[in-house]
């Protein structure tokens, strides 16, 4: 496991995310870049005490934003990992 840097960087509350939970029981995180879904797993399985069956993961690239100038800069890239609990567990939000 990843020791210099946390893997799980957020638990991501979005729309999309909240319709996850609620009907498929899969919870949004923003992860580590460098995390590899065996990471991904012992790492939510540490922090909030359930099962993990399944974790998908996705490669979020950044995105150009045009400053107050005409000049350019561009948004981070981050990576999303959708972790599907095993039958039975929850984790709690609030």
């Amino acid at each position: 496991m990843k020791e210099s840097r946390p893997v799980i960087q957020k638990l991501l509350l979005t729309e999309k995310g909240t319709v996850l939970s609620e009907n498929l029981n899969q919870y949004l995180f923003r992860v580590d870049r460098t995390a590899n879904k065996v990471d991904i797993k012992r790492a939510v399985e540490q922090a909030f005490n359930v099962k993990v069956a399944r974790v998908n993961t996705m490669n979020r690239g950044g995105k150009k934003k045009r400053l107050r100038s005409m000049q350019y800069g561009k948004t981070s890239a981050w990576k999303r990992a959708v972790v599907t609990l095993k039958q039975g567990e929850k984790i709690d939000l609030t």
